[in-house]
């Protein structure tokens, strides 16, 4: 390698640590603020779909799949309404008779009991609240639902999904200054490299001229 190539080279490497120890540096810093969810009473939870709260206040209409997934599911199991919007619950015919039932909370509602595909009931949410539904014929198998409706209801921080995960949650010791150290250190040795090159020239050995 002649001297214009390694110049080339050990800037390329100082670029490099200094944009990766810059990207680490980012990645393990404090993570963004987590949401709010509903603070749902413990069966909600017990769905087994259930992974987090699908907020969709500002719509007017929303729409539930009873006998989703492998046909004794609500989809989606926990949604977070404004009041006045309406909530369609719609049979997909899969997994026998299903209904939709309050089982605690601030709203009070049944369905009758059906397994006819493309069957709705609907219910509108005048009032704040939140509240525990299930499907009756199918409680042993945590078929259960829930509703959150305004924001004066009682929250809790959201938990963080798998993306969102510190190094740390995964037993990763590592800390901002360490990163921050060791991309510097990759600067100066790239220099230091780079400063006896050019004091005291080229291996007798290498290729090429200046």
């Amino acid at each position: 390698m002649n001297r214009r190539e390694f110049m080339r080279a050990s800037g390329g490497v100082a670029g490099g640590a200094a944009a990766a120890g810059a990207g680490l540096t980012a990645g393990t810093g404090t993570a963004a603020a987590q949401e709010e969810a509903p603070d749902w009473p413990e069966g909600v939870t017990d769905a087994p779909n259930y992974s987090e709260t699908e907020d969709l206040r500002g719509e007017d209409e929303v729409v539930v799949d009873v006998g989703a997934g492998d046909g004794l599911q609500f989809a989606p199991p926990a949604i977070w309404i404004d009041e006045g919007a309406t909530v369609v619950w719609e049979w997909t015919g899969e997994g026998g008779a299903h209904n939709v039932e309050t089982v605690e909370g601030d709203h009070d509602f049944e369905s009758e009991t059906t397994d006819e595909a493309g069957f709705t009931f609907e219910h509108t949410f005048e009032e704040g609240g939140i509240t525990f539904y299930h499907c009756l014929p199918h409680d042993a198998q945590n078929m259960f639902g829930g509703v959150a409706v305004g924001d004066d209801i009682d929250t809790v921080e959201a938990a963080e999904g798998p993306g969102a995960m510190e190094p740390t949650d995964m037993g990763v010791d590592i800390r901002e200054h360490y990163v921050g150290v060791g991309a510097i250190l990759a600067i100066v040795v790239s220099l230091i490299f780079t400063f006896y090159t050019l004091k005291y020239g080229e291996s007798p050995n290498a290729k090429g001229g200046n």
